[in-house]
């Protein structure tokens, strides 16, 4: 399947929605749950998190990538931004060890349907160079090792399989569990 990867932003925003759906983790979250801590989190509300999203992809720095396949229909979205702006991520003991300047992919949505597919190795390819394109030089992710972990429910993989980032690149930095693996990759040319 031959995909186009490009930044999420304003113009783009009925894309983003349809590749929240409407059921579901993602359609509840809109990739919120690194953005918010403790209180914050559990005081909001899923209309909040979508509002948030929209207002984060009217910004000038997009929140993240879309993948579209050939017929224009969105498949896929990579959460990619500063550390920074995941207070979550920053208290998280399973991202500790990594770099406090480093851009960080925090989750992938690939619907039901094009799972499978190879999009969510496209998103973090189109990330990367999104990344790039901001003069970013580090990029990490939290990664889940599917042979370490066993079986692992579709909904507990959207930070992302070990084995997508490890074919494009990324080395192990730390493991703070069987699961969960600490990866980076330098984007320096």
């Amino acid at each position: 399947m031959a995909l186009e990867v490009r930044p999420a932003t304003a113009d783009r925003w009925d894309e983003v929605r349809a590749v929240m759906g409407e059921r579901g983790d993602p359609s509840r979250c809109f990739c919120q749950y690194f953005r918010l801590r403790g209180k914050q989190w559990s005081d909001s509300s899923p209309a909040s998190h979508r509002a948030s999203l929209r207002s984060q992809v009217r910004s000038d720095l997009p929140p993240g990538v879309l993948a579209t396949d050939e017929a224009g229909t969105a498949v896929g979205w990579c959460a990619v931004a500063p550390r920074s702006d995941y207070p979550r991520v920053v208290a998280s003991p399973n991202w500790r060890g990594g770099d406090p300047d480093a851009w960080v992919v925090t989750c992938f949505v690939v619907p039901v349907g094009h799972r499978r597919q190879g999009v969510a190795g496209e998103l973090l390819l189109g990330a990367i160079d999104f990344a790039r394109t901001q003069g970013v030089t580090r990029l990490e992710a939290c990664a889940v090792d599917v042979a370490a972990a066993g079986k692992v429910p579709s909904a507990d993989l959207y930070r992302g399989p070990l084995s997508v980032y490890l074919d494009a690149g990324f080395k192990e930095i730390s493991r703070t569990s069987p699961q969960w693996v600490l990866v980076g990759k330098s984007l320096s040319r």
